[in-house]
């Protein structure tokens, strides 16, 4: 199991295990992706809604799952030439 380490970011609820879903970015301790959670944002989903249908999680949970999206997708993709 691996902690995420990510500059200026303090991301101590998701881990990444390569035994557990695939090695997907997950909660800690739990068998929910990150993914999961930022899919039912964007499909509308509150974050009281989430974590009434998912007691296992906190609201920093769903925080921490944000903030790591957002690192992902900030940083810089080079296209390869082919």
């Amino acid at each position: 199991m691996f902690n995420l380490l990510v500059s200026g970011l303090k991301l101590d609820r998701i881990t990444m295990d390569p035994e557990v879903m695939g090695g997907q970015p997950c909660l800690k301790g739990l068998r929910i992706p990150v993914s999961l959670i930022i899919k039912l944002i964007a499909s509308g989903k509150k974050i009281e809604a989430i974590l009434e249908d998912y007691p296992e999680l906190e609201e920093e949970d769903v925080k921490q799952s944000l903030e790591y999206a957002a690192w992902t997708v900030s940083e810089r993709v080079l296209p390869l030439p082919l």
